[in-house]
């Protein structure tokens, strides 16, 4: 019997350090034990920034055709998905968002998947943080989410086709978003796709204290109350070049 059998916490720690290397499998760790703190008062999270490449044209090739994708212009109208927590959604309607809802031709009442587009920035849902935008052919992406029967399907590809046209048509020539660095299948689906990194963020938060250490300015900063909100400012205009997107729908799969 496997040595792995006897020690299941074993087998978690290895698997743990195979996909997210030995740092930020501590920083987890340390993670998962503030997590336990009663009534949720502490909890840690590490970002990775990136941007990427917005071009026209089909990423599909024609396939996917009886994914739709459009956008849900009100909270209301938003068919069931992801549970988040309340007043999230509003708030995003509130900054301006778009949620762009993939469905499927043969269940149209279902979301098979959502992405959610900002213009200008964005406020964070997780922790208190401001993401600006310093670039005028810039815009922020956020929770790009697939129903788990419709994951390996085109729906994950459907919905950045149909991002990618929404952008170009508005000028934006890259797309910003935070990754966790606690999701090594997220961080995989962005690598494929190209993205170039801008930067890290931890964020401590214990009761209403809140503790920031970033790669990018101000560096370190310290929250008191709900109203004291670091912001962090992304320039894709310094970026090397810019990409041609030759993704297939392969690329995109989940």
């Amino acid at each position: 019997m496997a040595l792995s059998a006897h020690f299941p916490l074993l087998q978690r720690i290895a698997a743990s350090l195979r996909q997210l290397g030995w740092r930020d499998s501590a920083w987890l760790a340390v993670a998962r034990l503030l997590a336990r703190v009663p009534r949720q008062r502490c909890a840690l999270y590490r970002y990775q920034f990136v941007a990427q490449a917005v071009a026209p044209g089909s990423l599909c090739r024609g396939r996917g055709r009886n994914i739709t994708v459009t956008p849900c212009l009100a909270e209301a109208d938003l068919p069931p998905g992801p549970v988040r927590r309340p007043g999230v959604l509003r708030a995003r309607y509130g900054q301006g968002a778009q949620c762009l809802v993939a469905r499927h031709a043969q269940a149209p009442a279902q979301m098979a998947g959502w992405l959610w587009l900002l213009r200008h920035g964005c406020q964070e849902d997780e922790v208190r943080a401001r993401y600006a935008l310093a670039s005028s052919q810039s815009s922020w992406d956020l929770d790009v989410w697939v129903a788990p029967g419709q994951r390996g399907s085109l729906v994950f590809a459907r919905l950045w086709e149909e991002a990618n046209a929404v952008l170009h048509a508005q000028g934006v020539r890259w797309t910003c978003s935070r990754i966790s660095r606690f999701n090594p299948a997220s961080l995989a689906a962005h690598s494929r796709l190209g993205t170039h990194g801008l930067g890290t963020a931890t964020f401590l938060r214990c009761g209403r204290w809140q503790w920031m250490v970033a790669s990018l300015p101000p560096y370190l900063h310290l929250s008191r109350h709900p109203g004291d909100v670091p912001c962090l400012a992304f320039d894709t205009s310094s970026l090397p070049h810019y990409p041609s997107l030759e993704l297939t729908c392969r690329i995109l799969k989940q």
